[in-house]
């Protein structure tokens, strides 16, 4: 029994690590959100989607944490962000807020 837990713990840390271990996790993840906002979160004049790219990271995440509890009405954004985790939240904020 003994072994069987320190294997369940070495893989919770190893899966754990894997955010931090991928640099590119980040803009993987807000790849997803190119069809609306945009390629790096550059969204196409005129198509009332708002831009991303360069927002602070704390506007990006209450967005996203108002979408994610229903405080902000939306048609399919409080369907997204319910599909994440903060920590993943946390790296597409930061993808964002760092693209110029």
């Amino acid at each position: 029994m003994k072994r069987l837990t320190a294997i369940a713990a070495i893989g919770l840390l190893a899966s754990a690590g894997a955010y931090a271990a991928d640099p590119n996790l980040g803009r993987n993840l807000a790849a997803t959100c190119a069809n609306c906002h945009g390629t790096n979160g550059k969204a196409v004049p005129g198509s009332g989607m708002d831009s991303l790219a360069g927002e602070s990271k704390a506007k990006l995440l209450q967005k996203l944490a108002d979408f994610k509890s229903g405080d902000k009405p939306a048609s399919i954004m409080h369907q997204i962000t319910k599909g994440y985790t903060d920590e993943q939240l946390n790296l597409i904020a930061d993808y964002f807020a760092a693209q110029k």
